[in-house]
């Protein structure tokens, strides 16, 4: 047996079978398909015997072998991320040298209470749970062990939701000043189309219509055949097309905010985008910290101010009607007496307060 990096980044382990034929399978994941090789070696040494029925596999050996390669290729592109910063952050260093059949559900209660008081993050570590819970469901379904001790192990409570505060088209405006065209134009999807930001990367030209934009979510396998129509504010139409022209006009095909040196914008050049550009920003303006992602919430609040419904604002954002009521509900009481007031007016009045006025605001409004 052999391990061979493909063309496309993925590994195969290559072997023969007993009856001499080549046999090949492909990971995403060099640990899988060396866990996977190694396997195939301890199975060939033992003859018919495998490490299973000896029962000393271990969490971390059935992950890497059968979990990963046979489960986990199933999942979304980024679930599938998810799930491997999750497993290999919480779980791993405690849980995956243990024996498959010899983890108990005291074991992994005393695991979770162990993460809290470290210092884990609520949510992280709850998350990580609900994996290990699946993982274990999956070994108990292919033989692996009898039962799941995940099932009897309850989850630490989740932490109070801090209420969202919008921030105001005056606001916006103020760290569009401070930003260059292109960085300016991404915030503007977001604050004005309440784009998630790895939509907004994934945007292209051809989505941009005269007065909608074709929003395609790469948070499920299904975004490609389900798309959702986001109206196109006029002033975020203006600045669409001021940005096409000073960028040469590009294609259908080309990427709206492509990466600071062309092509796609990852994840990983998102997040320096954070930290070098975004971050900057806001301490430009002396204001607090706040992820890029309070600019979606910002397009939830204009969409409420001219009157819209729950489900029509729902639909806008690309998620349900029972998650806007949630997130938005105070937001909504809020504007409940409040004249009703265009989006775009709303935008254009900031536009018009100048730098300086804007600047000011920015201070204070939120």
């Amino acid at each position: 047996m052999s391990i061979q990096k493909l063309a496309d980044h993925r590994y195969a382990v290559r072997w023969r079978d007993g009856q001499g034929r080549h046999r090949s399978r492909t990971f995403a994941r060099l640990r899988a398909a060396e866990a996977f090789d190694r396997d195939r070696r301890d199975r060939r040494a033992l003859g018919t015997l495998a490490l299973d029925q000896l029962g000393c596999e271990t969490l971390d050996q059935y992950v890497e072998g059968t979990w990963a390669p046979v489960h986990g290729s199933l999942l979304a592109d980024k679930t599938r991320d998810l799930y491997a910063l999750l497993y290999d952050r919480h779980v791993s260093p405690t849980l995956g040298g243990v024996p498959l059949r010899e983890l108990t559900a005291e074991q992994i209660g005393r695991w979770q209470a162990d993460r809290l008081a470290a210092g884990a993050p609520v949510e992280s570590t709850r998350k990580a749970l609900t994996l290990l819970g699946a993982i274990l469901q999956r070994a108990v379904e292919g033989g692996r062990i009898g039962s799941n001790p995940q099932r009897l192990v309850r989850r630490a409570s989740p932490q109070p939701t801090a209420e969202v505060r919008p921030l105001a088209p005056a606001t916006i405006e103020a760290i569009r000043a401070v930003l260059p065209p292109r960085d300016a134009t991404f915030v503007s999807l977001l604050g004005y189309a309440g784009l998630r930001p790895q939509e907004a990367r994934a945007l292209t030209w051809g989505h941009v219509g005269e007065r909608t934009l074709t929003v395609y979510s790469p948070k499920t396998r299904r975004h490609r055949s389900e798309p959702r129509s986001v109206r196109l504010l006029a002033p975020l139409a203006q600045d669409l097309r001021e940005w096409r022209l000073m960028s040469g006009r590009p294609g259908d095909t080309e990427p709206v905010i492509p990466a600071p040196h062309g092509g796609t914008w990852t994840e990983p050049g998102y997040e320096r985008w954070i930290r070098r550009v975004w971050m900057p920003a806001l301490a430009k303006l002396g204001r607090d910290y706040q992820r890029p992602y309070v600019l979606r919430h910002s397009f939830a609040s204009l969409l409420l101010h001219e009157g819209r419904s729950v489900v029509f604002v729902a639909r806008q954002l690309g998620h349900s009607t029972a998650v806007c009521l949630r997130t938005y509900g105070h937001v909504i009481e809020e504007l409940d007496d409040a004249p009703r007031l265009s989006a775009e007016d709303a935008i254009l009045a900031a536009r018009g307060q100048g730098v300086r006025s804007m600047c000011v605001e920015a201070g204070s409004a939120s």
